[in-house]
């Protein structure tokens, strides 16, 4: 009885793999082709999609990127666009602190980041501009520039009409934290000691806000590039997929 169990199993074995030997070439054969579908290059890309995309993209990461900036201790918290102290006045600290100056220079560190915060949501509208300005070439410089094209084509398209919206809004705050006062006088401290000026505290934060919104748009930037299907959006994946 076993032996006749064994011999039936093994019949059943050799049947059921005789129909898979032809099927093999043509299942794999599928199997390629099915992936290939799913495959796409820029070159199989219409110009309407990766202008969608690219704007979809684009309008994505500078909106978060100004969401996180512009609210109550969006650069204070974040260590990557925190704006610290000038370095001439941060060298003089030790100095500073022996005469009684350095909770000064804190709160002028909490008043600067307060002062960028205030000034960051006014990029939004500048920034959806160049997104909707959006010429043929950029396009192309975005899509084969490599990881940082995005972040180069708003610090070329924005940053000069930038640095004039937030410079009011900079000083109108500076000017009510009373961070101007505190900052010229830790910089009069400062030439006292044979040291240099680095300019007034209104052109120094604006600076560093810029600094820190190209920051963190190249954050989103990347952010998309690496998982563009995570985006959610279709049109994003398709032709952001293609790039990598």
């Amino acid at each position: 009885m076993a032996d006749y169990q064994r011999l039936r199993e093994a019949a059943v074995f050799k049947l059921n793999r005789l129909p898979l030997r032809p099927l093999l070439p043509a299942l794999l054969s599928t199997l390629l082709l099915a992936s290939s579908a799913w495959a796409v290059s820029l070159a199989d890309l219409s110009r309407q999609d990766m202008n969608g995309a690219l704007k979809a993209a684009l309008e994505r990461g500078s909106s978060a990127a100004v969401g996180k900036l512009g609210v109550e201790n969006g650069f204070l918290s974040n260590d990557k666009v925190k704006i610290q102290l000038p370095r001439i006045l941060e060298q003089a600290r030790p100095i500073l602190q022996m005469t009684g100056q350095a909770q000064r220079l804190d709160e002028l560190v909490v008043s600067m980041n307060h002062a960028a915060e205030a000034a960051v949501p006014l990029a939004k509208p500048l920034l959806m501009d160049a997104v909707r300005n959006m010429t043929l070439t950029d396009a192309k410089n975005i899509l084969t520039g490599g990881d940082t094209s995005v972040t180069q084509f708003f610090r070329e398209k924005t940053s000069a009409q930038l640095g004039v919206k937030f410079l009011p809004i900079v000083k109108k705050v500076t000017d009510r934290s009373d961070l101007s006062a505190k900052y010229n006088g830790a910089m009069a401290k400062v030439s006292k000691m044979g040291l240099a000026q680095t300019g007034t505290v209104e052109d120094y934060v604006t600076q560093r806000a810029l600094d820190g919104l190209y920051i963190m748009i190249a954050e989103e930037e990347k952010a998309i590039r690496d998982d563009p299907i995570g985006t959610g959006s279709k049109l994003i994946g398709k032709v952001f997929g293609a790039l990598k």
